[in-house]
């Protein structure tokens, strides 16, 4: 408001004496200011931008026209480098300041100094037009340039990479507006310039670039136009980089204009002298000696330098360079491109969230049905089901396991399975885990299935069980345990006990049977001893009556009697044997037993059809294991049917022989006829129950020999004779006893 009534109120140079303070002070305010009542000069801080020297030669002028303007004070200039101004002022080493609009602005916030007016520079013409008038203006810029020969530098995107040279790290025009402006291009020059240096001056940093010892510099404006007017350089030598136009300013630019250099005076010097110094620094001619000495055009109003605290903002520089500055406007002001690509993001990102929730809430409700359709699945099954893991502890198992075990699945999660269930053989000694099929599955990778074993329930008695195990493997087919599943064949079992049980009575019946069709061949047979031991008997009770002194001939007699009798004893044994109930226990037996009974009772049968019944037992066939009767059964029975089946062929080839001879740690039994052989039809179904090609057979004698050499672990089979008829065959272990039989070759005549 001070200046601006001064421009009211005075037109020429000179000063109202009335409103000048006089050293003293002024008695009607009972002001005193220290220096002013001391007789001491009033400082005037002069930035030395191009060197203390030249800053004395430019400013001093000023400070005695001053010095004339405001009779009573004496003004002097007191040269400040740039780390020398923040000083000066903190320690009041000076009483006004003129420094660049940056230093002003930290100056202004921190030490609450005060700008009273705006320098004019009075500049040369236009690069293009030297001839033209001189502008005045109170606004400067800064200026990027290189050299004329390097067309590979014309934008400010060139920069990058490349070596700069400036003035000072805080001189605004001589390189804080050109970091400001690199910076909006993505170009940090403490980063991205190839090297970034100082000169300390304007000179030196134009002549660093003409001199190649940079690829560019920053200078403010009017500085390369100064020197070319004075001989300096030859402007015409470089070329701007970033180049601006506004209208109505001549010279060469490349970033926006700023407020020119500000006088300011410090907090606390005389408010009478602070008003003198303004009005006289507005009424200064622009033509006048002070203006001329430092090329300006005089003093304007103060104005705004709030574009300046921005570029201070922007760049973090003091009084700006702390972080709580910097506000969310700021950031949103500056980094609106990355906030709006971020916000952007998030929208996409909760979109994509929202989706992946109701994914996942699918997903687990999924598995959830999932969950529940297995259990359902292992619940419904009969077989008992449960998982191990490679260490035996058990992970789920079914309900049908509980059944069966009376272990629950809360009690058997967790817990080593084979400790629980299958501990124990049946006769009483342990299952080792070594041994444990479900171990060995986990290790090898092999399924297995046990088709005979025991397991163990929770009142500590055991039920046998078929059961397989499974590797379980994970989603990356590595083994992780295994799944076990088994099967109570408790019924199983009693039912085949049944079945066996009822194979026995039939087996009895069929014996029973087949001794009913031998009745007369049998009676026979006995008849044959019996009837000679009657008629030995009267013979010798005659001779005895007729003399009583034959004893010795008697003697004979008895002895023929007790042959026969043993005779008939041997084939009542033999019949009793073989229609008796069989003991259902395997014992050793020898095979010329086996073949004797079979031969005593086939004898008569052979005989009535005139057949030719032999025998060989091989000398080295030892005891065989084996149930007795059945064997017997199964003997008599094939030897039967070959019996009937050569009934219809011619007699000299009526031939049946029963052997037996030693095939490595079994025994091989044979029975071969020359009869008409099998027929065709029969081949594929011979042993199969209800098939015969007798008229009134039933077709079950064949299946039944077939049941009975499998529960002795052989195999009946049947081939044909070499030249005719049949031959049937089957196996049976060596018994552990060993004892050599001599060898058995009978042919009855």
């Amino acid at each position: 408001m001070a200046a601006l009534l001064a421009l009211l109120l005075f037109a020429g140079p000179a000063v109202d004496s009335t409103l000048l303070p006089t050293p003293n002070g002024n008695p009607d305010r009972g002001q005193d200011w220290g220096p002013a009542a001391n007789g001491a000069p009033v400082r005037i801080g002069v930035l030395s931008h191009r060197g203390a020297a030249r800053a004395a030669l430019d400013w001093q002028p000023t400070a005695d026209y001053l010095s004339v303007a405001i009779p009573g004070w004496s003004f002097v200039v007191v040269p400040l480098e740039f780390d020398a101004v923040e000083a000066a002022v903190a320690e009041r080493t000076v009483d006004f300041l003129l420094v660049n609009p940056a230093i002003y602005a930290a100056l202004e916030t921190r030490y609450r100094v005060t700008r009273i007016a705006t320098l004019r520079s009075g500049l040369a013409g236009a690069p293009d037009d030297p001839a033209a008038e001189h502008p005045e203006t109170n606004v400067f810029g800064g200026v990027i340039f290189a050299r004329g020969d390097r067309p590979d530098l014309l934008t400010i995107d060139d920069l990058c990479g490349r070596s700069l040279v400036a003035v000072a790290p805080n001189s605004l025009g001589g390189f804080l507006m050109a970091w400001r402006e690199l910076r909006q291009h993505g170009i940090d020059p403490w980063r991205h310039a190839g090297a970034l240096t100082f000169a300390g001056t304007h000179d030196a940093a134009v002549l660093a670039v003409r001199d190649g010892l940079a690829d560019a510099g920053i200078v403010r404006t009017g500085i390369l136009e100064r020197m070319a007017a004075a001989g300096q350089i030859d402007l015409a030598a470089f070329h701007l980089i970033g180049a601006r136009s506004p209208p109505g300013f001549p010279l060469w630019l490349s970033t926006p204009l700023y407020p020119e250099w500000p006088f300011s005076v410090l907090h606390g010097v005389a408010a009478d002298l602070t008003q003198a110094v303004t009005v006289a620094l507005l009424q200064m001619p622009a033509d006048g000696p002070a203006a001329r000495a430092g090329d300006y055009a005089g003093w304007s109003v103060a104005l705004d330098y709030q574009p300046v605290h921005q570029l201070l903002r922007e760049l973090r520089l003091p009084p700006y360079d702390e972080a709580p500055g910097f506000t969310w406007r700021d950031a949103l002001a500056r980094y609106w491109p990355a906030v709006l690509a971020g916000a952007i993001s998030l929208l996409i990102m909760a979109g994509l969230t929202v989706r992946v929730l109701q994914l996942n809430s699918r997903l687990t409700l999924a598995k959830q049905q999932l969950e529940q359709h297995h259990e359902l699945i292992l619940n419904s099954v009969a077989e008992g089901i449960y998982g191990v893991d490679l260490a035996g502890r058990t992970t789920f198992a079914n309900r049908a396991t509980e059944r069966m075990t009376g272990w629950s699945p809360r009690e058997l999660i967790g817990r080593d399975q084979h400790e629980i269930l299958h501990h124990t053989h049946a006769d009483g000694t342990p299952h080792h885990h070594e041994q444990c099929p479900v171990y060995t599955t986990s290790r090898d990778n092999r399924p297995r299935f046990i088709d005979e074993d025991i397991f163990w329930r929770r009142d500590g008695t055991w039920f046998p069980v078929e059961y397989s195990t499974m590797p379980m493997r994970d989603g990356r087919a590595r083994t992780v345990g295994s799944v076990v599943v088994f099967r109570d064949t408790s019924e199983r079992h009693r039912a085949q006990e049944r079945m066996r049980r009822l194979e026995l009575e039939h087996a009895h019946a069929a014996r029973l049977s087949t001794l009913g069709e031998m009745a007369s061949g049998i009676a026979h047979e006995l008849n044959q001893p019996l009837t000679a031991i009657s008629s030995n008997a009267r013979a010798c009770a005659r001779m005895l009556e007729a003399d009583p002194a034959s004893a010795d001939a008697c003697v004979d007699v008895m002895t023929r009697i007790a042959a026969q009798a043993e005779r008939a004893g041997e084939i009542i044994r033999h019949m009793r044997g073989f229609v008796r109930k069989e003991d259902a226990q395997m014992r050793p037996v020898t095979a010329r037993a086996l073949l004797e009974t079979t031969l005593v009772l086939l004898r008569q049968d052979a005989r009535r059809h005139g057949i030719m019944l032999s025998c060989v037992l091989g000398y080295e066939v030892d005891m065989v294991l084996a149930q007795q009767t059945q064997i017997e059964q199964v003997l008599l029975n094939l030897a039967r049917n070959a019996i009937e089946a050569m009934a219809a062929a011619a007699p000299v080839r009526r031939r049946l022989l029963l052997a037996a001879r030693r095939t490595g740690e079994r025994v091989l039994f044979r029975v071969v006829d020359t009869g008409p052989g099998v027929g065709a039809d029969l081949l594929g179904r011979l042993f199969d129950p209800f098939v015969t090609d007798k008229p009134f057979g039933m077709g079950l004698g064949l299946s039944i020999c077939t049941g009975i050499i499998e529960s002795h672990g052989g195999r009946l089979t049947q081939t044909p004779t070499p030249g005719g008829g049949a031959t049937f065959q089957f196996s049976l272990p060596l018994a552990n006893t060993t004892r050599r039989q001599p060898p058995l070759q009978r042919e009855p005549a």
